[in-house]
């Protein structure tokens, strides 16, 4: 059967109208020359744009957004990659127990994961705010951390790691100068992963913010709540441009479309 069935076709506009509708609205909303909210635009106009980028309390959480996101990467990371070796290395299938135990983050909802840390760093011990944030943050971030670095080394050819220890590497220099390079992809695009999913997030954020500790999405929610205009739409549109070009640029240099393909691979795999 080599033409498509119409079915399929108007499916598959429906299905593009769904999820490309409200990008469309928002993106046509945040060129408007009027003070409100308002769709088809009343008139174009960067003004909005303008006032996005001078916006005191939104730069104040970008700051904040932008330190929580790099440092519970970072943090992620650390913790996530040896994990993954562990698992990829010492026998254990990332679906096995340890496996699960370290995707748990993804599957506890965010504001069950975020009210049981504001109880026991904030309420119990006293965290301050930035802390218990970040620490929410490197929590929700290590399951994709674990996952990406895991696919990529699970593709890894080992004999190279086995020459390299045959030539008098250590385990350090092994790690460094081979496996490491080999899996930098994955390590690329567990980065960027976790990047975007901490700046976008919102539960937990929310749960977890305090005074002069608030990010970015949580300052667009409140805003919101109070007022009618297209900064939101605005501040939107810009972080949308932001995020594809992030992901062209990993693309072009990491293949991030085959990391996650060999993940998928391997989370079938028998």
């Amino acid at each position: 059967m080599t033409g498509r069935h119409p079915l399929v076709g108007a499916l598959s506009a429906v299905a593009l109208t769904f999820l490309l509708g409200p990008i469309l609205l928002v993106v046509g909303v945040a060129f408007t020359a009027g003070d409100t909210i308002e769709f088809p635009p009343r008139g174009l106009s960067l003004r909005w744009f303008a006032q996005a980028l001078s916006y005191g309390p939104f730069l104040e959480a970008l700051r904040t957004s932008l330190l929580v996101a790099t440092a519970g990467t970072v943090l992620a990371l650390a913790l996530g990659l040896p994990v993954a070796l562990a698992l990829g290395r010492g026998g254990a299938r990332p679906r096995g127990a340890i496996g699960t135990l370290f995707t748990l983050p993804v599957v506890v909802p965010e504001l069950v994961l975020g009210y049981a840390l504001f109880q026991i760093l904030m309420v119990t011990f006293r965290v301050s705010a930035f802390g218990a944030l970040l620490a929410g943050h490197t929590v929700l971030l290590l399951p994709y951390a674990v996952r990406v670095t895991g696919s990529s080394l699970a593709q890894a050819d080992r004999s190279l790691e086995e020459a390299a220890r045959g030539l008098g590497a250590g385990g350090w220099a092994t790690f460094t100068r081979v496996t490491l390079p080999v899996i930098a992809p994955g390590v690329v695009a567990a980065c960027v992963l976790s990047l975007v999913t901490s700046f976008n997030n919102v539960p937990l954020s929310l749960l977890l913010n305090g005074p002069g500790t608030t990010t970015l999405p949580v300052a667009m929610l409140h805003h919101v709540e109070f007022a009618f205009d297209p900064l939101v739409a605005a501040v939107c549109t810009l972080l949308l441009v932001l995020a594809v070009a992030v992901m062209l640029v990993t693309e072009r240099l990491a293949g991030f479309t085959d990391v996650f393909a060999r993940q998928e691979a391997d989370r079938w795999r028998p």
